[in-house]
This record gives C-alpha cells, structure tokens and sequence, in this order.
C-alpha cells in the first residue's frame, strides 16, 4: 500500500501568487495531488505536463445546471476533456460538504448532477481516467464514538444510500472533510490536546473491538468506515479530502497557534510516511489532503478560516513543518522553499463558487464530545 498525501488549493484572496509561481512551489514540497475548487482553466493549464494530478470542483450553485446531461457535456468538454492529457485530472467532486447545508433544493440535485457529469465523462470515454464524487462534512455522522458505532444521520440515509450505489457502480472514492481542530476549539478543557494533534498519549479503546486509537482523526475515519458498512459498503474506499489546522483563530478559537499547526500537519506527515492505515482497516491506502495550500486572506468567517495555509501569499512558509522531501513519489511534503511570488489576484468564478458554500466544517463536530470526556480520563 501506499499512503499519498495531498494539498487544496485554495484562491479565495487578492494577494496570492500566479497559477505559473505555483507549480514550482508545490512541486518543492512533493506533493503530487492537489484538490482545486473549481476548475479554473489559468491553474489548470499552468500545471500542463507538471506529472501533478488534480481533483476538481463543480460549486454547489452549479448543481441543479448540472442536471442537465447537455449542460454537464459541455462543462466536462470545456473543463476537463479541454485540459487532457497535458494536465492529469483524475477526479471531480461535485458539490462541497451538500447534505450538512440542510437545503433540500442542493440535496435533491446532488446525486442526478454526479450521474450527469458522469454519464457525460463516458459519452467522450473519460470515465476509465476520471472518476465523479462528492465531498461531506462528518456532520452526516449521528454517531461517531466509539468508532465501531460510527453510523449516519437517519434522515441522510436515503440520499446518502444514492450516493453510496454511485460510488460502488462508477469506481469513485466516498470523502470526508474531517478537523480534529474542531473538537478542541469546542471544548479545551476536556478534550486531550495531545490526541488530536497526534502526539504521545494513552489513548482509548474501542470497547466493541478492543481497537487501540491514539489520535482523533483516525478514529473519526474509522466511524466513517463503520457506518457505510452498516450500510453494505465495507469496501467503499474512503477518502480525506481536507484536514488542516490554523496558525491564528479569534479568542474562542483555542488551539489555534503555529506551534500547534506545525504538530498537526507534521505528526500527519509522518504517520502517512509510515504507509500504514487505521486501526479498524489497517492495509487500506490512505489518501489525505491537507489544508491549505494559502493562507486565504478573503475567506469569510472566524479568523481561523483565513489561516490554515502552509504557505503565505508571498510564498515563505508560515511554520516549517520540519519534515524532509525525500520521497516525492509518495506525496510526502517538506519544508517549503522561500519563492519571489508576485501576488495577482484571485478567479472571480472561484470566488463567486466557493464564498456561498463555505466548508461549515463546525456542523457535527459536537459528535464526538460525549467520547471526548472518557478519552480526557484515560490520556
């Protein structure tokens, strides 16, 4: 098996760097995946011929147009046949964390909009290269601990049902936006710092599998794995499509610091260097994209939301991460190269996307505090 890790590449600023300053950085730091939100043609065509594979994103207003099979044809024609084979893209999402906004216009048009661009990926013979998913908050979790609990929203079930045959009949990864972050940021004084940030600790037990977890984030993704085999899908592969921490949060927003970034992004760097899976799936491959790439200096909301990049806009890192780029083959990322970016500003369709489906990672994080409170007794 071979663990990857990723990188989202956010644009929601007007001081980053160009698309063209971008590909040696990231190419500095070994990453050879980054998730985009859109599918802004200036990055795209940047990163021609770069050996980088790229995930794409169809905003939440463009659902419902979607529907359409002619209107998907045209944007996968424009979009993603346009850019191939120069620039490998390998996967779209379609929608961003859809069944946490609690709107059942978005929800209703979730799965024919995946079925749409997909059937339009076959019609010009992409699907073989190109898969079709969508991206959830853990908010679609109504139980996540002990992680063999791990079960989703009754009235997600339906819907989630849908997108689940999906994935299982077009070969396309189930993903989850999981911030261990959050679980801290809502209750420091009783969740163990330590656990989420994937340092030494005691950790818990799993008392239906005897599953030993020292960290948060794999126990979230084995909660995940638990509740689609609840459903039938034990072998749907599960991916991470955003993890992060912040380098600066408001004066509710504990945790929030350098130091504790650094561990975080670090700790997960190394864990996924070791090519080793979760508890509950121990040989499955990991694929982990952090977040972010920038920091984001127009993202709105909390303070926070502006300061999970690695990077500043100037290119210089925001904290070294202190792990070394001596296997780019796996995706593995190391300090990042201090670069003269000139900062131009941001794709006013990735702004016009992105800005109305914020990532509301905070929904269901309160999931796990009831187990928070025995894991503080026991690290």
């Amino acid at each position: 098996m071979v663990n990857s890790i990723g990188i989202n590449y956010g644009q929601i600023a007007d001081n980053l760097p160009s698309p063209e300053n971008v590909v040696p950085l990231v190419k500095s730091i070994g990453v050879t995946k980054v998730k985009l939100y859109d599918a802004d043609p200036r990055v795209l065509g940047a990163f021609a011929n770069s050996g980088v594979e790229f995930m794409i994103g169809l905003g939440n207003g463009d659902l419902e147009k979607m529907r359409d099979p002619n209107n998907a044809q045209d944007w996968v024609k424009q979009n993603v046949q346009a850019h191939l084979p120069d620039t490998k893209i390998t996967c779209i999402f379609v929608g961003n964390e859809v069944l946490t906004f609690n709107d059942t216009n978005l929800s209703d048009n979730l799965v024919p909009a995946m079925q749409s661009v997909h059937t339009a990926l076959v019609n010009l013979g992409l699907d073989k290269q190109v898969t079709v998913t969508t991206a959830h908050s853990l908010g679609i979790l109504q139980t996540s601990f002990p992680p063999s609990a791990g079960a989703f929203r009754e009235d997600l079930v339906d819907i989630l049902s849908q997108t689940l045959s999906f994935h299982q009949k077009t070969g396309s990864p189930f993903l989850i936006n999981a911030y261990p972050f959050f679980a801290y940021k809502g209750n420091p004084k009783q969740v163990s710092l330590d656990f989420v940030l994937f340092q030494p600790n005691q950790g818990v037990i799993d008392p239906t599998t005897n599953l030993h977890y020292d960290n948060m984030l794999y126990a979230q993704i084995d909660a995940v794995y638990s509740a689609l085999a609840s459903l039938g899908y034990k072998k749907l592969p599960v991916h991470i499509s955003e993890t992060g921490w912040p380098t600066k949060g408001d004066e509710d927003e504990a945790g929030a610091t350098p130091d504790n970034a650094k561990k975080y992004n670090g700790n997960l760097i190394k864990l996924m260097s070791q090519n080793a899976g979760t508890p509950l799936r121990p040989d499955s491959d990991l694929n982990i994209y952090v977040f972010a790439l920038f920091n984001e200096n127009m993202k709105p909301g909390p303070t926070s939301e502006r300061n999970y990049g690695l990077f500043k806009p100037d290119g210089t890192p925001a904290y070294a991460l202190g792990v070394t780029n001596n296997n780019t083959a796996s995706g593995s990322i190391g300090n990042g190269v201090t670069m003269p970016f000139s900062p131009t500003s941001s794709s006013t369709g990735y702004l016009s996307i992105s800005s109305a489906t914020g990532r509301h990672k905070f929904v269901g994080h309160a999931l796990m505090m009831a187990s928070l409170l025995l894991i503080k007794t026991l690290v």
